[in-house]
This record gives C-alpha cells, sequence and structure tokens, in this order.
C-alpha cells in the first residue's frame, strides 16, 4: 500500500472543460507513442487497457508495451505518459481497466465481496507505483440488472480504496438504452467522476442497415443518437458536468451502397469495418456533411459508404456540449487523429469547448 500521504489529486485544471483521449497500449506495435500528441488541446489520458485476473486483481496487459519498449527516449508507454506529466502539469492520466473481452471476467468479480475488494486494492496498487491520477473502468457491459447491481458495488469498494480527494474514477458506458437501463446511473454518478459516454458505434458491421455511426440527432424515433443518449443519461439523474461526450476517431464502411438505410452488404477497412480518421475521406471521394444527423461521410472508392466525424461534426458537437452543460468531450483514440492541425478533432474540440 502507498504511502498515506500521496499528494492530493491534481488541481482542477484552468480550462473548463475536459478533452480527453484514450490511448491504447497496442498502437506502440504502429511506431505512435504518448510524445506525438499535441498536450495544448488535451488535459487527460486514458491509458488502455489493464486487465483483470480471476482473483479480481488488475495487471498490466502487455509488459513490453506499457514497461520495455522504447518509447518517446524512455522505456514503455507508461514511462513516456509519466514524463509528459512531469512536463505538463494540467495533465491527468488515468490507467483503464477492462475492455474488449472484459464482459467475461467483470461479472465474477463484481459479484463477490472478497473479489471486489482485491480489485480495489490492486488497482490503487498498480496506480500509486507510477502515480496515474486515477482510474477507468471499461466493463463491456453489465448485460442485465444484476450485474449493473454488482457494478454499483464494484464502484463503493473501489472508493473505499481510492477517495474522492486524492483520486479520479470514470466509467465508460455505452450510448444504448437496453444497457444503460440495467445500472442506476444516477448512484453510479455518486461514485464517479465522470462517466465516458460511448456516443458512437450505433451501426457497423453487425448491424441489418447501414446508418451513420456517430450521429448526433436521430432521423426516427428508433434510432440511436448521441442526443438522445445524453438525454437519458441526465434524465437518470446524472449530472451534464459528469457526463464526458465520446467522438470516434475512425470511420464505419458499407460496402456497395451510398448512404444510411440501406441493407447491409458487407464492409471495407479493417477487420472491424473501420477506417482511421487520419486515411479519411477515402481516395477518389468528396467529403461531405449530413446537417441534419450531424454526421461527415463519404461514398465511393475502397470504402463505400463511410459514416465518420470531421472538424464541422465535431464543432457542433462540442458546442451542444456547452449548452446542455457537459463535462466535455473524449476520443478514441489518439493516435488515428489526423497530424494536420486544421484537420484534427482533438484540436478543433478543444478550440470549440473554450471558444467564447
Amino acid at each position: 500500500m502507498a504511502s498515506s500521504f500521496r499528494k492530493t489529486r491534481i488541481a482542477a485544471s484552468p480550462v473548463m472543460y475536459t478533452n480527453a483521449v484514450y490511448w491504447p497500449n497496442y498502437r506502440i506495435y504502429n511506431n505512435d507513442t504518448p510524445g506525438q500528441l499535441n498536450y495544448s488541446c488535451i488535459n487527460r489520458v486514458y491509458y488502455a487497457y489493464a486487465s483483470v485476473a480471476a482473483d479480481g486483481g488488475v495487471f498490466l496487459s502487455d509488459e513490453w508495451a506499457d514497461a520495455k519498449a522504447p518509447c518517446d527516449g524512455v522505456n514503455g508507454a507508461l514511462g513516456s505518459l509519466m514524463y509528459l506529466k512531469s512536463r505538463y502539469p494540467h495533465l491527468q492520466v488515468l490507467l483503464s481497466i477492462g475492455g474488449p473481452g472484459s464482459e467475461r471476467i467483470f461479472p465474477i468479480v463484481a459479484s463477490d465481496p472478497i473479489l471486489r475488494d482485491n480489485f480495489a486494492r490492486s488497482a490503487r496498487s498498480l496506480v500509486d507505483a507510477p502515480e496515474f491520477d486515477g482510474i477507468d473502468i471499461v466493463w463491456e457491459y453489465p448485460a442485465n440488472p444484476q450485474q449493473g447491481s454488482d457494478f454499483l458495488s464494484l464502484l463503493a469498494a473501489v472508493r473505499i480504496h481510492m477517495p474522492e480527494d486524492r483520486y479520479i474514477v470514470t466509467a465508460a458506458l455505452p450510448a444504448n438504452k437496453h444497457i444503460l437501463q440495467n445500472i442506476d446511473l444516477h448512484r453510479s454518478s455518486e461514485y464517479l467522476d465522470a462517466i465516458n459516454l460511448l456516443t458512437y458505434d450505433f451501426y457497423g458491421p453487425w448491424s441489418s442497415r447501414s446508418g451513420h455511426q456517430s450521429q448526433l440527432y436521430a432521423m426516427s424515433k428508433d434510432e440511436p443518437s448521441g442526443a438522445g443518449a445524453v438525454s437519458y443519461v441526465m434524465g437518470c439523474g446524472v449530472p451534464g458536468r459528469k457526463i464526458l461526450f465520446g467522438i470516434p476517431l475512425f470511420g464505419r464502411s458499407f460496402l456497395h451502397v451510398a448512404g444510411p438505410g440501406h441493407k447491409n452488404r458487407g464492409f471495407g477497412g479493417n477487420a472491424d469495418g473501420a477506417f482511421d480518421y487520419s486515411l479519411l475521406p477515402r481516395k477518389g471521394t468528396k467529403e461531405q456533411v449530413d446537417k441534419r444527423a450531424v454526421a461527415a461521410q463519404c461514398v465511393g472508392g475502397d470504402g463505400g459508404f463511410v459514416t465518420y466525424d470531421n472538424p464541422d461534426t465535431v464543432k457542433i458537437k462540442a458546442a451542444f456540449c456547452k449548452e446542455k452543460g457537459l463535462g466535455g468531450l473524449f476520443y478514441w483514440s489518439a493516435p488515428s487523429d489526423a497530424k494536420d492541425s486544421k484537420r484534427s478533432l482533438i484540436m478543433t474540440g478543444f478550440k470549440m469547448l473554450h471558444s467564447s
């Protein structure tokens, strides 16, 4: 256990809104590093992902990428982030725990008081060693009311070992009412500093039809949307300032269609049917914005209909965040952003959040 003299958690930065990014450790293998980002427009990094063991223990998922790989002149992506934290006093770095596949282990750990306590103690030890500012829980996702109740119990256990005056605790949740209704969102938000609301992946390879993957507004009452998800979560009693609105730094591909609402006939891009935002619009296509839905797209080339966000849509979403009193924005994932500052969604979101 770390010393009880651990400093009080980082003071609120002078900016009014959070502009957070996820940095996945596997991006080391693409020659991406945390040092390549522009920290003048980022005040929080979620380092993804640490894993959870059967006994509830939390451990680094890739020792090489996290602690050993040559990275920005130091060892490991974590070494780089801790150095960057010393250079940028406003920067918060949180350890993101879970991610894809965690839906198998979290229900086991969260349902048992001893395993919950192990999780909380272990997370704190891992956080204290390099001086993270806290943790982000990414249980994908509590699948029924019992798991929702256990999720709340897990948050309570975490707060016993990671008190609010010294640690930031957040959780990522989908913008999906069928999952969110399993969770007492109001009580959960009392333990959390922020809910990272995944206001994207509304449509993808799993969908029967094509659609805008991160539209702010729905075109019919049956469709998911960012605004609809925010309205639902706030309606459950979550303060707006505790909601971070998600921006995807990737596009979803639907082949052989020219827009939303068509039968899904397959996808281009990588194995997930996605293209990094830095590779959009696709060669030979023209970028367009659906102003009603607030969604960007390009049609043709090797991606068919690709749905994504661009600077125009992010400006509107950032203005929406301000209007609704939300806490800010987050982006998945930082290395996929455009290198050109005029195209950068992270920079665009930051500027719009902090413009008068």
